[in-house]
Order: structure tokens, then sequence, then C-alpha cells
């Protein structure tokens, strides 16, 4: 057996892909359904720290409760009452539907059981790949590919989603994951974020972003939503975009969340797009318990933005990958 290993473990009827890395004491679980991540275990101070905030059974997978470490395809976050335009023709993704219920978000594969592809290990990662096909369906007559792919290696979890355009013509599409963290046993409030952003998006009171160019707010002139350097979370609620994001020297763009009390924290990282942060105050479960750090290709209602249209237009046989993951820090 090399430094990392890949198994299979159950959960009820579910089966869960285990990657393992021996030498540093990291465990990685994933359930079939979704792709959904359950688990982010390390070893710190001889003890396992569970850093993901994640289904705690069966029931609660299929459930879905807060969309926890959801894989976002072919959109992220909302779709403004569910409608929207493209290539001249109008979409409804709720017919027959009024008011609230016709709510849409998070895309379609929350509860696609993927299949399961190739399981890897050796001295450098493990992984494994899961894949899917979204259908046409009403509001999106289109059809997509979806592989996701997790990878375990020393610089920790790495998410690579790819959606191909299988149909006969172009379909808007982008890619994003809604992952919780936590990184103490304390408050969330007590933890520190970091997110360098030049700008947070600005919304309406149903979280869908304000018209055009008003929807970009300097972070100057919103210094309560300003986390360009280290802070404690505190009583500030947050379900808001960051864009902007400024990359280190390795081409990554990095959050970092903190627990200052034992020095454990983690980095969520992407190569671009941007940084949706979610403190879970609207949750039914554990409000305020984790912070949702979530990395999308693109904007929240990016199907009804024009200055999103050519991120999001993907033609027929093209594809195009997202690429994310998450690091851990330890004293």
């Amino acid at each position: 057996m090399g430094v990392f290993d890949v198994t299979i473990e159950w959960l009820d009827t579910q089966p869960v892909v285990v990657l393992n890395d021996s030498a540093r004491g990291r465990r990685v679980r994933i359930a079939r359904h979704g792709a959904c991540v359950l688990g982010i275990e390390a070893t710190v101070g001889g003890r396992f720290v569970q850093f993901a905030d994640g289904y705690r059974d069966a029931v609660e997978l299929a459930a879905r409760p807060g969309s926890r470490f959801a894989v976002l395809a072919p959109f992220a976050n909302r779709v403004a009452d569910a409608r929207y335009r493209f290539d001249g023709n109008d979409h409804d993704l709720s017919p027959g539907l009024a008011g609230a219920a016709r709510a849409s978000r998070h895309g379609f594969v929350r509860d696609a059981d993927f299949a399961i592809g190739a399981l890897e290990a050796g001295e450098r990662a493990a992984r494994v790949s899961f894949a899917t096909t979204i259908p046409p369906q009403p509001g999106y007559p289109f059809t997509l590919d979806l592989v996701v792919r997790y990878t375990l290696a020393v610089d920790g979890l790495t998410l690579e989603t790819t959606l191909r355009n299988v149909g006969v013509r172009a379909a808007p599409a982008f890619a994003g994951w809604h992952p919780y963290f936590r990184v103490g046993d304390g408050a969330l409030a007590s933890w520190e974020l970091a997110i360098p952003a030049a700008c947070v998006i600005g919304t309406g009171a149903d979280f869908i972003p304000l018209p055009g160019e008003a929807a970009y707010l300097p972070l100057a002139q919103v210094p309560a939503l300003d986390f360009r350097q280290p802070r404690a979370i505190g009583a500030i609620e947050l379900n808001h975009t960051y864009v902007g994001l400024q990359a280190d020297t390795d081409g990554r763009m990095r959050a970092r969340l903190r627990d200052p009390a034992s020095g454990i924290g983690i980095a969520v990282w992407q190569e671009h797009g941007v940084l949706l942060a979610f403190t879970g105050d609207t949750l039914e479960r554990d409000a305020r318990r984790s912070l949702a750090l979530e990395p999308m290709e693109s904007l929240p209602d990016a199907f009804n933005r024009p200055d999103c249209a050519e991120a999001i237009r993907l033609e027929p046989g093209a594809a195009r990958m997202f690429r994310c993951g998450v690091e851990i820090d330890t004293p």
C-alpha cells in the first residue's frame, strides 16, 4: 500500500468513496449520491478534526437540507423567478408554479446517483471520478455530460468539474461547489475570515444581483463586508458574492478561514470565478454552525446577465472545466 489509498464504504445502502492520506492522517468521504462530500478529516495534535459540516446520515443525504457540499450544475445559486432568455428563446424552469414555489437554485444534480469511475491511488495522490448526464427538462432543453473528479494530494483536496455539451445547440452552463466548513469547536463569530476581493455584489431582498454595473460595490464603500484583511466574522450575516478575487503567485485565489484559539484553518481556492460566503443564518438546522465558502464560475442569476453571457455559453461539442479545492492549515 502506498501513502495514499482509496476504498469504498457504505452509508446505509449508499456507496461512499474514501480517499486516504496515511502519511498526513487525512481522509475524505464522498457519496455517490450527488457526488457529495460527507467528511474532510485531518489528524491534528493526535486527534481527528472534522473540517466538513456535511450530512450526518443517509436520511439527510437524501433530503439535502442546506445543499451541503452540493455540486452545482448547470448553474450555481439562483435564477431569478426561475426564468431566463437564451439565444432569443424564453425558458421557464418552474412551469405552472407561482410565488415562492418558483424558486430555482443550485442546478439539477443534487439528487443524481452518479456513476463511480476508476479508483486510483499511489505515492502522490488518491482520486475518483463521478459521472452523470444532465438531460433535457422543463426550462432547460439542453443535454450535458458532467464529470466530477476529486483528488486528495499533499496540498489538500481538489475538485474538478467538467461540463460537456453533447447536444446540437449552444447551452447556458456553469458550475460551482457549496461546501460548509468548521475550523473549531467555538462559535463561528470568533473565527477569522479573509477574502481577497475587489468588490461585493449588491442584491435585492431575494438575493438576486442588482442589474448591470450597479451590482458591483467596491469594498471600500461597504466596510462591514470587507474581509480583505483577516478579521473575526462577528455577528454579521453573510450571503454575499465576492468578485475581483486576487490570485496568489501560484495562480490560486484563496479565501481563508481560521480559528485563532487553536491556529487551525483552511484555505478555499479557485482558479477563476467568484466566491459566495454564507453564514447560514437562514438554515433550519444548525444556523451559524459553519461557514459556506462557495467557489462558482459565475454570478448568481448569470443566465439573466449580459455581462455573464460569454462566460457561461457552451457550444455543441465544447467542454469547460472548473477547478477549486480546500487546503488544510495546522499549527
